[in-house]
């Protein structure tokens, strides 16, 4: 899948960071609907998390509460407990799952700062990733419509295999 670089960049540059901020937490706790990942936030309630886009001088600023991505205001001294740094194509790498999420670590593509514990522990969830796209549409609309709808995707070949 070719990376959509070149419109995101000048969409991130184009609106403010808090825009992007509230966008993504909304996306983000959407698409955690129903997955595994949900219940492990539990264990970084109340932290705050920093996406650093090098190459767009943007930095999107997040707070866990719950098992849920809220928007954080910027006032806020220090801004964040952890913070992620790379660039758009590393961040889009990450995203799609076309790159190892220890890869990018490990090479320092990507860097984590900040709190360590906390920094390990999410490094750790964003590696285990693995989105369930059956879980998730039986949360969002219901087991029987829910599995129906995978049933469709699956026999139109949209989806080749339950999960994603």
């Amino acid at each position: 899948m070719k990376a959509p670089i070149k419109p995101l960049t000048i969409l991130l540059r184009s609106l403010p960071d808090s825009v992007h901020s509230e966008l993504l937490s909304r996306l983000f706790n959407h698409l955690l609907r129903g997955q595994y990942m949900a219940d492990q936030l539990y264990d970084l309630d109340g932290k705050r998390l920093a996406i650093r886009i090098t190459d767009t001088r943007t930095e999107l600023l997040f707070r866990i509460q719950g098992n849920q991505l809220r928007r954080q205001p910027r006032r806020l001294h220090p801004a964040w407990d952890v913070r992620i740094s790379g660039t758009l194509a590393d961040f889009w790498l990450l995203a799609s799952r076309s790159e190892d999420p220890d890869t990018l670590f490990f090479n320092r593509t990507l860097a984590i700062e900040g709190e360590t514990e906390a920094g390990l522990y999410l490094k750790n969830l964003l590696d285990a990733l693995d989105f369930d796209l059956q879980l998730h549409l039986d949360s969002v609309l219901g087991r029987r419509l829910g599995g129906n709808v995978g049933h469709l995707l699956q026999r139109s070949g949209f989806v080749h295999r339950p999960g994603f």
